[in-house]
């Protein structure tokens, strides 16, 4: 039994705030009280801290199998609760790809080896080549909570509308890499200033925009859940709100924090380590993001945790991979960016980086309720610090050695503390 006392408990999806005890036993609360009395409980102060449910990330990349020297399911894990999420899921782009039940079999086991919730997409088409639908209906029985190829676009539209056709029906969401490849030279750099910087043809905003009016039609056309991934620029989130405003709210999408907190300016900066697809675009893209985590039109934060080695990232920009890490800086960044400026509260923050992710996915994830998960994490809101060393095998990211606000104290998973500040 853990019972903590006199937390600030936000629970964004019912709107109650307040200073609360918190009993928790057999991976529930049970309770969600003042001053509630319990000897035999371990006692956890909470005077000054936030109490809020666990995170949810819905894309992410631990890179097992084949890739382990980046990132694996227990480090990836470890750098998960450090961030302050209980929940995540992992992306299909693996080797061998999650595109036959015994690769996903072989992800779920070693994730129920660790101290959260691992769960995984599997692919929508057979090795990722766009050509071939995956078993769905056998993938979704093994435990599949969704399909995607993220990391490659889906270009035929036939393949994109049938998959569409069979995620309706099996009830789970779709989501799409939108970057159409006969618009891009050299990805992972925003065609504009930066691109003209490195001297290359980069990414233009159109890869993103084309694909996802493309993938919008269709979802309004058949009614299945997809989820617009890293959303990039002012265009496709536009196209989103327009969607969202016409009553059709199946159609989702997903904001990152280095898109909501950096631009094109950054990959000038910090060369590879600002190398992301799509890239980081312009601030008119930057402040488009926000408005649309703002209002609602973006009902996610993911971090697209992209994990590499340093010898990876230190190659030329047009051979380096893309991808940064960020499970561990997210929710700081989420404070910093977008809580201490302004732009959203932290009931709201705490919603796109929970509730909304954990509805899209049906799980029984994101809010603070007697009988609820005892899925939950202290946040201490006005700390500052500054990220230096990581529980990921991987360092890439530009977010070392800046200076941010708010930390995650402790993060409880099932009703065990899995993860507590030094």
């Amino acid at each position: 039994m853990l019972l903590i006392k006199n937390g600030y408990v936000i629970d964004p999806k019912s709107g109650k705030e307040g200073i609360f005890d918190v009993l928790i036993e057999d991976k529930k609360i049970q309770k969600i009280e003042q001053n509630i009395i319990c000897e035999e409980a371990q006692r956890i102060d909470a005077t000054g801290l936030v109490v809020a449910p666990g995170l949810v990330d819905v894309h992410v990349h631990f890179r097992e199998p084949g890739f382990t020297y980046k990132e694996d399911i227990i480090t990836g894990s470890a750098a998960a609760a450090k961030g302050g999420f209980t929940s995540v899921i992992l992306m299909a782009n693996t080797k061998p790809a999650v595109d036959c039940e015994e690769v996903l079999t072989q992800i779920l086991e070693k994730g129920k080896t660790t101290s959260i919730h691992v769960l995984t997409c599997a692919n929508v088409t057979m090795g990722m080549q766009g050509k071939e639908i995956v078993d769905m209906e056998t993938l979704k029985a093994a435990g599949a909570c969704g399909f995607t190829d993220d990391g490659v676009p889906i270009l035929s539209e036939e393949i994109v509308k049938k998959a569409m056709e069979l995620t309706k029906e099996l009830n789970v969401p779709i989501s799409f890499h939108e970057e159409d490849p006969k618009y891009i030279e050299n990805n992972g750099i925003n065609r504009g200033k930066a691109s003209a910087h490195f001297g290359i043809g980069g990414s233009p905003r159109e890869a993103e925009i084309s694909l996802s009016a493309r993938d919008i039609a269709f979802a309004k056309e058949i009614g299945a859940d997809i989820d617009i991934q890293h959303i990039s620029t002012r265009e496709a989130v536009e196209l989103v709100r327009e969607a969202r405003k016409a009553g059709f709210t199946n159609v989702h999408a997903e904001a990152t924090p280095h898109h909501f907190t950096l631009t094109e300016e950054a990959a000038i900066k910090y060369g590879t380590l600002a190398k992301m697809n799509p890239p980081l675009r312009e601030e008119t893209d930057r402040l488009a993001i926000i408005e649309g985590l703002a209002d609602g039109t973006i009902e996610m934060i993911a971090t697209d945790h992209a994990p590499h080695s340093k010898e990876e990232k230190e190659r030329p920009i047009t051979q380096a991979p893309s991808g940064i890490i960020g499970l561990e800086t997210s929710l700081a960044l989420g404070i910093t960016q977008l809580v201490d400026k302004g732009y959203l509260t932290m009931a709201q923050l705490l919603d796109r980086m929970s509730t909304g992710p954990a509805k899209l996915y049906h799980l029984d994830a994101g809010y603070v309720a007697e009988g609820g998960p005892a899925d939950l994490i202290l946040i201490d809101k006005d700390a500052k610090w500054v990220p230096t060393e990581y529980a990921s095998k991987a360092s890439n990211t530009p977010f070392t050695g800046w200076s941010l606000t708010g930390k995650v104290v402790k993060t409880i998973c099932d009703g065990k503390i899995v993860y507590s500040e030094k």
